[in-house]
């Protein structure tokens, strides 16, 4: 006799209109601080960011989803915006 496993949660309610702006509130509030923490990173730890957005995007033979790559360049997005933070180094 085969056992099915029994159907996963999906009934979560929908999230309100003021519960998903201050979801979008945090979010910009987290993609900042990334920025300020990636300005003052050492150039060793900005690569490492854009090696795992290399990681998460789609390998040949592998289904390519929309989201993932989004969010690959998303990542490469907020080691480009660091880098307009960082320091002026004295000369």
């Amino acid at each position: 006799m085969s056992e099915s496993l029994p159907p996963a949660p999906n009934d979560s309610p929908d999230l309100s209109n003021a519960e998903l702006v201050q979801l979008r509130v945090r979010v910009i509030a987290l993609e900042n601080m990334v920025i300020a923490l990636l300005a003052n990173a050492p150039p060793e730890q900005q690569a490492l960011v854009r090696e795992m957005a290399s990681y998460i995007s789609p390998r040949p033979g592998y289904t390519a989803h929309a989201l993932t790559i989004h969010a690959a360049e998303q990542m490469r997005s907020l080691v480009d915006r660091a880098d307009r933070f960082q320091p002026m180094q004295a000369s």
